[in-house]
């Protein structure tokens, strides 16, 4: 699986970016609130979508109000914030240095769909060979998390058998 280094420069002053470490609303929250200030965040997650145990909500207390419609403008946000870059399907593998000077290993799984060309369009779940529904996966069988997934891509994996199956 291919890995990715963020690093700090040791000599460097402690500000300039910061990482957050889960997906969820709170996560987004906080990169959004340090990106408003000026950090480069990178937002690291490690579902194939943000959104955390929230986007499985229907409706959140003590408002009852639609965890979506709570969710949506912060996801929206975070997708056209030039200052964070999401890192979905990572995983924390080493945290060294101190404060303000930290080197991050970060292993990234596969998607097996090319985030470039994906327009979350859905054509590949038409197509794809094989429907996974398996208690692992917490989610309705299909190709992403929810409808209003950020990041749009699709997710695929990889079998033994080498069919590629589309993943929720």
């Amino acid at each position: 699986m291919p890995m990715i280094e963020i690093a700090r420069d040791n000599h460097a002053k402690a500000v300039g970016s910061v990482l957050v470490v889960g997906g969820g609303i709170a996560g987004i929250q906080a990169s959004l609130d340090l990106s408003r200030t000026g950090y480069k965040v990178y937002l690291l997650s490690r579902e194939s979508a943000l959104g955390g145990h929230m986007a499985m909500l229907d409706k959140t207390f003590p408002t009852n109000d639609c965890s979506m419609c709570t969710m949506s403008p912060r996801l929206v946000s975070v997708a056209q914030d030039q200052n964070i870059e999401l890192i979905t399907l990572a995983d924390l593998i080493a945290l060294e240095g101190s404060a303000g000077h930290f080197t991050a290993t970060v292993r990234v799984k596969p998607r097996y769909v090319d985030n470039d060309k994906c327009t979350g369009c859905g054509d590949c779940a038409e197509v794809c060979p094989v429907v996974l529904d398996t208690i692992s996966t917490r989610h309705s069988t299909g190709a992403r998390q929810y409808t209003a997934s950020t990041p749009k891509p699709y997710r695929t994996r990889l079998l033994s058998s080498g069919i590629s199956a589309l993943d929720a």
